[in-house]
């Protein structure tokens, strides 16, 4: 089970942008992740603090040999977490379903911006996709749906040819699963 803590951290819009900065691009000095995302140095600092707390991040080794610089890194990929995980607390059960509402939000908001581009990326446009579907489950059967697919997406990435680096954009692939009414 995630701890609260983690998952209130990492759904901040901040720290959410800079906590999957650092899962796509992995070791990065605290002064260009300010500038690649457009906040001030301060900011982002306070803010890599409050994700190390939470333990979803963490320093990483100086690459220059200056010391002067800090380096950052995700020290996890992802969460996974319901509200009924915490079902022992309302506090942490209020907290975790916020959490979820932000999430819920940050892939609405992100497939937006895409379908919001002014640029045209036909590639790019061929390759996107949406799928979706109505079916019937048991709650372990929809369990066991989400297991296949993070283990499907694991070795999708797993499997992605090194040489082709230069041509990779990042992307952002979201599923949810859930109980619904025709």
């Amino acid at each position: 089970m995630e701890r609260i803590e983690a998952i209130t951290a990492v759904h901040h819009p901040v720290r959410r942008r800079i906590y999957d900065y650092l899962s796509l691009h992995g070791d990065t000095q605290v002064t260009m992740l300010a500038r690649e995302l457009g906040f001030q140095v301060g900011s982002v600092s306070h803010h890599l603090r409050m994700l190390k707390r939470a333990g979803v991040v963490e320093q990483a080794p100086d690459r220059t040999g200056d010391r002067r610089t800090s380096w950052w890194r995700a020290s996890r990929q992802g969460l996974s977490w319901s509200a009924d995980d915490f079902s022992d607390s309302p506090a942490d059960a209020l907290l975790a379903r916020e959490a979820e509402r932000a999430n819920v939000e940050t892939h609405v908001g992100r497939l937006r911006a895409w379908h919001r581009r002014t640029a045209p990326l036909p590639q790019w446009s061929r390759a996107a996709f949406s799928i979706d579907t109505v079916a019937w489950a048991t709650p372990d059967e929809l369990e066991s749906l989400s297991a296949a697919m993070t283990e499907a997406l694991r070795t999708w990435q797993a499997g992605l040819d090194p040489e082709r680096e230069a041509d990779r954009r990042p992307i952002f692939v979201f599923a949810h699963g859930f109980p619904t009414a025709p």
